[in-house]
Order: structure tokens, then C-alpha cells, then sequence
């Protein structure tokens, strides 16, 4: 299933993504710093959703008390809390 999450406190607006299985799909930001967070994207791409959470929960950006990635971990937990 395609979800979508409007992003706080960062440069990117929204970040969508599959899970399938508990495995993460599909990630796409939009806006953002277009090179990182399209690595991130590939990083993520079959990773379980546990193992993404671990790693990304907490990461800040500069003086933000967020990140893209933190973000997605928001997007992730709502996604799971809906399922």
C-alpha cells in the first residue's frame, strides 16, 4: 500500500512509500536536497521497516530538530498505526 506524509521542519514538503511485508518501497521525497535524499530513497529500497527506524529515528539536519529522514520514520510509524 502507497502512503503519503507531509514532512515538519524540513526542506522536503512530503515523502511517500510502499510497505509491502514489512519491507519498505517506493520512496520518493519531494523537494529536499534532490541527491541525498534520492540516495536515501535507494538505501531504504527493501529494507525492513524495523531496521530503517533504528537507523534513521533522531537524525537532525544542521541547527533542525529533524531531518528528512527523521521525518520518514514519522511517515513510517503513522503509516503502521493505520494498518
Amino acid at each position: 500500500m502507497k502512503y503519503n506524509f507531509i514532512t515538519r521542519g524540513t526542506c522536503s514538503k512530503e515523502v511517500s512509500f510502499e510497505i509491502e511485508d514489512d519491507i519498505i518501497k517506493n520512496v520518493d521525497f519531494y523537494g529536499g536536497c534532490h541527491g541525498n535524499l534520492q540516495a536515501v530513497a535507494q538505501l531504504l529500497e527493501g529494507m525492513p521497516v524495523s531496521f530503517a527506524r533504528e537507523r534513521l529515528k533522531g537524525i537532525k539536519c544542521g541547527d533542525k530538530p529533524t531531518s528528512c529522514a527523521d521525518q520518514l520514520v514519522h511517515g513510517l510509524d503513522q503509516a503502521l498505526a493505520s494498518i
